[in-house]
């Protein structure tokens, strides 16, 4: 705004000076050009007669002129988003911490544009007096840091939420395979004892990245109510000889000290490669040894189910496949269609969400595994976000940013699906790799 229309809209004020949308209009241009006869405008003004926007505009004014008392006049009573995040600033600066975190959250939760996280960490700050010494001096610490040893154990240790077969989408005949040879001998250990099965044993689960085999691990696990132990391959592998088939043993050690367990060793081939195909001495040693502990022939390995998960099948040693070890191998597809559609009912649920065709999208995602759906989603998700951004307000995820996110995300089962058919078609020794040829076979990729 030009001075020349400052000017007129000061006399025009002058002539009319009830005329509340007039005088806020002095109130911006004045602010705007930085004259601090902005805060005097403001005497004339009557807070219910103005918009939610005026009022949390006059607000700031006043809380920036340095009288945040007469700011909270403008804002009592009113539940307004904008409102109540410029009453979290004026309690903050008159020392209120409580009723400014009160505002804030209530903002925040009202319509998440407003979220501030610098607001909230002064908002936040402890103060802390300190006593001084005979002077009577007292020295004021602020600190952020509101951990106490609790809270600092859940970071360094993070609790786990429960999963279930329910969290999984589709896969239907392989949670029943795993809920027949599996999890009824963990429920049922007096019955299978009489048929003198133990609960327990290994299973190696194989297929393209992304579609679940860690997932699947962890609702099994669940679905036991079995304690669930993700092996790292840094949890193990080390530079030092003899290092890697120490932590190797107090794995298995551990896992057979608090049965039920479930170990789950994810990218197994790390662990357990084909021997013939390492110069190393050590790296057979590794694989000598994760076999041995398999066996259980010194340690009772009842109660200890241990999972295997690997992209690369046709790299694992073959002696983990003997009965016994890894004697349940299962292939993990990637999705069919009404799969598609409940994982993405599933990954949806409990975002803001609008009008979204499940169905349509499943038809369109052919291919998709699981993460790759994860992120079509989270695509949508950050084109919803930035159109909340844009218009201050916020705005759920609908078809157009699933379709639009859609041009973006491409499958990354294919490149794995061509290596496994090569493989299905000419090493297919035993028939290990026959449910692969189905899969190609059923899905036209044969």
């Amino acid at each position: 705004m030009d001075d020349a229309t400052l000017r007129s809209l000061l006399e025009a004020l002058a002539a009319t000076p009830n005329n509340s949308s007039l005088r806020i209009a002095v109130i911006r241009g004045l602010h705007a050009a930085g004259d601090a006869r902005a805060a005097e405008q403001v005497d004339g003004l009557v807070p219910s007669a103005l918009s939610p926007a005026d009022r949390a505009f006059v607000a700031t004014v006043l809380l920036r002129a340095g009288v945040p008392t007469r700011a909270l006049g403008f804002l009592d009573g009113e539940t307004d988003p904008e409102v109540s995040i410029v009453r979290a600033r004026v309690h903050h600066a008159l020392g209120d911490q409580t009723a400014a975190l009160a505002a804030y959250e209530s903002a925040v939760k009202a319509n998440p544009t407003f979220e501030d996280r610098d607001l909230r960490t002064a908002i936040a700050a402890k103060v802390t007096v300190h006593n001084g010494g005979g002077d009577g001096m007292r020295l004021r610490v602020v600190s952020n840091d509101d951990t106490d040893n609790i809270e600092v154990d859940r970071l360094l240790h993070p609790e786990q939420p429960a999963v279930t077969f329910a969290d999984v989408g589709g896969l239907d005949e392989i949670k029943a395979q795993v809920e027949k040879k599996i999890i009824l001998p963990f429920q049922k250990p007096a019955l299978f004892a009489k048929f003198k099965k133990k609960p327990g044993g290994g299973i190696l689960m194989y297929g393209p990245p992304g579609c679940g085999k860690t997932l699947l691990a962890r609702a099994t696990a669940g679905q036991c109510k079995a304690q669930f132990l993700n092996v790292a391959i840094e949890d193990v592998l080390d530079m030092y000889i003899g290092e890697s088939e120490r932590k190797l043993h107090a794995l298995f050690d551990k896992a057979r000290a608090s049965t039920p367990s479930v170990m789950f060793f994810d990218e197994l081939e790390a662990l357990a490669g084909k021997r013939q195909h390492t110069r190393e001495l050590t790296s057979s040693k590794l694989v000598s040894q994760f076999l041995s502990e398999m066996d259980g022939f010194v340690k009772n390995n009842s109660g200890v189910l241990i999972l295997g998960a690997t992209n690369v099948p046709w790299a694992i040693d073959p002696a983990f496949r003997r009965p016994g070890r890894f004697d349940r191998v299962l292939f993990v597809p990637p999705p069919d269609r009404p799969a598609r559609a409940q994982i993405l009912k599933i990954l949806l649920t409990g975002r803001p969400t609008g009008a979204i065709d499940h169905e349509a999208l499943a038809s369109r995602t052919s291919g998709f595994s699981g993460a790759d759906l994860e992120n079509l989603v989270d695509t949508a998700a950050d084109r919803a976000i930035a159109a909340s951004l844009e218009k201050n307000t916020e705005i759920p995820i609908d078809q157009s940013h699933m379709t639009a996110a859609l041009g973006e995300i491409k499958s990354t089962t294919i490149e794995w699906l061509t290596t496994a058919r090569n493989y299905a078609r000419y090493s297919n020794e035993g028939g290990q790799y026959d449910e692969v040829l189905d899969f190609l076979k059923k899905h036209g990729k044969s």
